[in-house]
């Protein structure tokens, strides 16, 4: 499929995967929209690109300012052909030594505020009848890996959402996809979350010799585009580990089927 023209917003876009998957989408002719805290970084990374671009910051958990943002994104183009709940933050730390705010923040910023962004823009698609969701998930979201258990929750409950909700759209033109990247060559280490909640700030060996952001941004927008509803960008072990816990496509298309038999409408008449 062709992205030209296409309106394309990324949260979590002043930085690393984000802000690859702006360069990436502008290459292929799409409008984009930055969103993310920082609307100096979010200018830097507009300014780069060669396209039309619209700058909506905010804090994911502000609920207020997020349907004021999506209100302004549907209203620039008069839609929003893609979104993707992208921004989040990682983990470095041990269950035994963590503070259960930790586990409150990272929840609330990777899980609670992608699923409050996308409900405020599902009835826009969903009345369209078009329109894709693309959530940034994660290795960790299909493998539970030690030092990130707040992290692996909210990354593998993103994907259950995720994967209910492609259901529920199978017959209503809107397509749901999940990414789940393995080590890319960002600062997602640098920023993770300790045990008692501060910034790690330093980087892990593997991130930094993972896969270049550019790299993994095409892989994702080809796959995007080849429609894949479960994509899997990583390298060796972690590669290896995705696509042991892959699902089947197979299954994919019993649930869609259910929802095409009418299990919705059983459910809902049944009370």
């Amino acid at each position: 499929m062709s992205f030209t023209d296409q309106t394309i917003w990324i949260t979590g876009a002043s930085s690393g995967i984000g802000a690859a998957l702006a360069r990436e989408w502008a290459s292929h002719g799409a409008k984009i929209i930055l969103s993310g805290r920082d609307e100096g970084r979010l200018s830097e990374v507009a300014d780069a690109l060669d396209t039309e671009t619209l700058i909506l910051p905010f804090d994911v958990r502000d609920d207020a300012a997020m349907h004021s943002a999506t209100k302004k994104a549907i209203a620039w183009t008069g839609n929003v052909d893609v979104f993707v709940a992208n921004a989040g933050v990682s983990q470095r730390s041990q269950a035994l030594k963590t503070d259960m705010q930790v586990y409150r923040d990272i929840i609330d910023i990777d899980l609670t505020a992608q699923i409050a962004a996308t409900q405020a823009l599902l009835p826009h698609m969903a009345e369209r009848g078009s329109g894709k969701f693309v959530f940034i998930s994660s290795i960790a979201g299909k493998v539970g890996v030690p030092m990130r258990t707040a992290y692996c929750a909210a990354k593998f409950g993103l994907i259950g959402y995720a994967d209910a909700l492609r259901g529920e759209l199978s017959n209503k033109g809107v397509d749901v996809h999940v990414i789940a990247p393995g080590s890319v060559a960002t600062n997602v280490s640098r920023n993770a979350l300790s045990a008692d909640g501060t910034k790690r700030g330093r980087s892990d060996e593997v991130i930094d010799n993972g896969i270049p952001p550019e790299e993994a941004a095409k892989t994702m927008v080809d796959a995007i585009a080849a429609g894949q509803r479960e994509i899997i960008v990583a390298r060796g072990m972690e590669e290896a580990m995705g696509e042991m816990r892959r699902t089947p496509d197979q299954l994919f298309d019993q649930v869609a089927a259910m929802v095409a038999a009418g299990y919705i409408e059983k459910m809902e008449a049944d009370g």
